[in-house]
């Protein structure tokens, strides 16, 4: 098995992208052979700092190793040092239809009103995902509710390239299906996600903050004056109860009606304390890994240039396959 996934590199990590993506990668370290990028070239489909994006790449790298990824049992890379993946993406902008991009849900969110002023990178960045996975003939990709459409894509293009060139260059990679990955949600408003661009640092917590900051942001969450249920029906209509008791159950790695069984019939005073504590020993050695890993960037680039080495051997016979496949033998 060869699992590819990628993620955007963000600044500010926090709780949510911790639960929601670095940890389930961690597991995959010991299920088969993984590559796992920064995708800093889908990330300029958007309006970008330059040096913004460099420092949110290297972050983004610190704290998947700070979590457990190992670059020397998982390949790790940043895009835009393996010129293979924009290679690729050119090659199959043959294949991929306008038709199939159109109903793209995710241009239509991310461009809203602006349809016409979005640029070509955000339309076509699909094509590069799909090239994303093709290139190292994934077997596995690890999708949630919203990569679905991205992957049935890839597999759309992977089959019509195949069958119009009459070859086998690309197989069709399968979706993974790990553990439902925790969806976080924001400290001070149950119904939104947990977010960097939240005004409010109390709204979410830091893969950064410091064991103190971490307990303060628990005991300060919004919660209701109600105790806890015996089941997770009982917390209908209580989104911040709800995402405390998933926050929980995720970092124990317990079931969320577990926890509730733990805790029915105890308010937050109980419920809170124990929801720091646990918090903090999870994540304080990750934070600690990650305050020193991002200081020190020389590091950082070495392994993801050596991660580039390998990932860029690796994809190599497969873009040639794909330039022998179009007729275009003076490019490979």
């Amino acid at each position: 098995m060869r699992v590819v996934s990628g993620i955007q590199p963000t600044g500010n990590l926090h709780l949510g992208n911790y639960l929601g993506a670095i940890v389930n990668w961690v597991k995959m370290q010991d299920e088969g052979e993984c590559l796992f990028f920064l995708a800093d070239l889908h990330a300029i489909s958007l309006p970008t700092d330059a040096a913004e994006l460099s420092a949110s790449t290297r972050e983004m790298a610190a704290a998947l190793i700070a979590s457990g990824i190992d670059p020397d049992r998982a390949v790790l890379f940043n895009q835009a040092r393996v010129p293979a993946h924009a290679e690729l993406q050119w090659l199959l902008s043959g294949t991929a239809r306008m038709g199939w991009l159109n109903r793209m849900t995710q241009f239509k969110e991310k461009s809203g009103k602006n349809r016409e002023g979005s640029s070509i990178a955000l339309f076509a960045y699909p094509v590069l995902q799909a090239a994303d996975v093709l290139l190292y003939r994934a077997t596995h990709v690890p999708v949630g509710e919203d990569q679905k459409q991205h992957l049935e894509l890839a597999r759309d293009i992977a089959e019509k390239f195949n069958f119009d060139t009459g070859t086998e260059t690309f197989i069709l990679p399968e979706p993974y299906i790990g553990k439902t990955a925790a969806r976080i949600m924001s400290l001070r408003d149950g119904s939104a996600k947990m977010s960097k661009s939240d005004p409010s640092d109390m709204s979410r917590i830091n893969l950064a903050d410091d064991a103190d900051t971490i307990a303060k942001k628990v005991r300060k969450a919004r919660t209701d004056p109600d105790p806890l249920p015996e089941t997770m029906d009982g917390l209908e209509g209580r989104p911040e109860a709800r995402n405390l008791v998933a926050i929980y159950a995720a970092l124990s790695n317990m079931a969320p009606d577990a926890v509730l069984n733990e805790f029915a019939g105890k308010g937050f005073g109980d419920f809170k304390p124990a929801l720091a504590d646990l918090t903090v020993s999870v994540l304080e050695p990750v934070s600690e890994r990650f305050n020193m890993l991002r200081k020190d960037t020389t590091a950082i680039d070495s392994i993801l240039e050596a991660g580039a080495e390998k990932a860029a051997v690796a994809g190599a016979p497969v873009l040639a396959d794909a330039y022998r496949a179009l007729g275009l033998l003076s490019g490979r």
